[in-house]
This record gives C-alpha cells, sequence and structure tokens, in this order.
C-alpha cells in the first residue's frame, strides 16, 4: 500500500540527500574510506534524482517517479548491505542499514503519480 504522496517524498529526498551527504564530516569519518564514500555518492545521487524526478520539486521532470523509486530501492540495498559488501563494518554499519532500509522504505510506500501542480509553467 503506497500512502506517502510524491510532494512529501521530494522534501524527504532534500533533506535526507543533504544530511547524507555531511553525515561522514560530522562523524569525523576519513573521507578516503569507504563508509564515508558510500554515504557521499548516495546522498550527491539522491539530490541528483530529485531535481530530475518528475515530481513536484525537481528542475526538469525527467526520470519518471516510478524508475526514481525503483532506483531508491535498489540504491537503498546496495547502501544497507555495503558495510559488509565493502568491508567495513567492523568500524560502521548502523548508519548505513537505517540510510539503506529508510530509502527501501521510502521507495516502497511512495504514490507513483505525482499531485498536478497548482501553478503550471507557462
Amino acid at each position: 500500500m503506497r500512502f506517502i504522496e510524491t510532494k512529501t517524498h521530494g522534501i524527504i529526498d532534500y533533506l535526507v540527500g543533504g544530511l547524507i551527504l555531511i553525515l561522514p564530516a560530522v562523524a569525523g569519518w576519513d573521507f578516503r574510506q569507504a563508509e564515508s564514500i558510500v554515504l557521499m555518492v548516495f546522498g550527491i545521487m539522491t539530490i541528483i534524482m530529485s531535481l530530475m524526478t518528475a515530481y513536484e520539486f525537481s528542475i526538469e521532470k525527467i526520470v519518471p517517479v516510478s524508475t526514481h523509486l525503483m532506483i531508491d530501492v535498489l540504491g537503498g540495498i546496495i547502501v544497507a548491505i555495503s558495510p559488509w559488501l565493502f568491508e567495513f563494518a567492523d568500524r560502521v554499519y548502523l548508519p548505513h542499514l537505517i540510510v539503506g532500509l529508510f530509502s527501501i522504505a521510502a521507495g516502497l510506500l511512495t504514490k507513483t503519480i505525482s499531485q498536478p501542480s497548482l501553478n503550471p509553467k507557462i
């Protein structure tokens, strides 16, 4: 059952994308280590995808919402298993697991059709 509106998903994308982008700095992790690189890449990709998705808060409506959500799920799986995949689980794993599971849930629970715009582009 999909109950999250695309508008809400868009807000979450920008907030979470920005937060996970800065998490390695806040946590004091080495930017050259896999645990940092995984989250920074995922944060950048989340923001770029959001800017190009056909929903309320994008700049260009290129990527269909359904494609965006599928990428959220696939990316979430990769981020969730990344501590074991890239062998840094002995240092840190919980933030990656939480972010990954959150992304999977957001992808599975968001409606696939955005609401019509009240202010269409002229």
